[in-house]
């Protein structure tokens, strides 16, 4: 059966990355992103691969988001595997000295718009009786680091958020995984640093996690046996011992 596979934050990173990875493997994707003009690019490249269908919307947006899901063609109604990919952290400041509007957005990004993305596919899994949701986390959501404060907040709530769906969702028999990823050399850093230059040091004097690195463990996750589930998985660069300890070559 061929399976269609629903991706947030579809237009960079693990997110662009995990869907080539699954037009490789002849899923049908179905590809969310705020720039359209990067989706429609996207989709060119994979359709002679896969079906492929996107939405352009944000996920901060709650009616935005059900109506854009609403809104499928019959063919990419059915959503097999949720990839809840969509996620930013902004600033990098102590607590005191935090900006309020960076707080907001990482709230309303990594833990509502997740929460709505979800809400409106969970239905037609639990109606079938089957599904698989990814959620994509960080080490953040692991330990708390310094000056990591609402993001690291915002990647706990991830977790527990995906062990609360594991649970509530059991009877039905859906997959629930998070995926939590170290030091990966995307677009994360630029957004963080808002453009600042400093951001081109974050993944100097060592090899960090490419996207497809995570796109590829992301396909294995969804491709085990019916009867398997990898409920939490952390993943490092080898450079990396956990969020503050990191082999840089000088």
């Amino acid at each position: 059966m061929i399976q269609t596979a629903l991706i947030t934050g579809a237009t960079s990173g693990i997110g662009h990355a995990t869907a080539y990875e699954f037009a490789k493997h002849g899923i049908n994707l179905v590809l969310c992103g705020r720039r359209l003009e990067r989706l429609n690019a996207l989709k060119s490249a994979l359709k002679s691969q896969t079906e492929v269908h996107i939405l352009n919307f944000d996920v901060r947006n709650k009616q935005d988001t059900f109506n854009a899901i609403s809104s499928l063609p019959e063919t990419f109604k059915n959503i097999n595997i949720l990839i809840n990919n969509a996620g930013n952290a902004h600033g990098l400041d102590p607590i005191q000295e935090g900006n309020i509007d960076d707080w907001d957005a990482m709230i309303d990004i990594n833990v509502k718009g997740l929460l709505y993305v979800s809400k409106a596919i969970i239905p037609q899994m639990t109606a079938r009786q089957s599904g698989h949701i990814i959620n994509i986390g960080s080490s953040a959501g692991k330990e708390v680091y310094p000056k990591g404060n609402v993001y690291c907040a915002s990647k706990h709530a991830v977790l527990a958020i995906t062990e609360g769906m594991r649970t509530d969702l059991n009877p039905f028999g859906i997959k629930v995984s998070a995926i939590n990823p170290g030091l990966v050399e995307t677009e994360f850093s630029k957004v963080r640093f808002k453009g600042d230059l400093k951001a081109d040091a974050v993944y100097k004097g060592f090899k960090a996690l490419q996207a497809e690195d995570i796109a590829e463990i992301i396909y294995f996750v969804i491709s085990r046996p019916n009867h398997v589930n990898i409920a939490d998985l952390l993943v490092f660069p080898t450079a990396q011992a956990n969020s503050t300890t990191v082999k840089k070559e000088l």
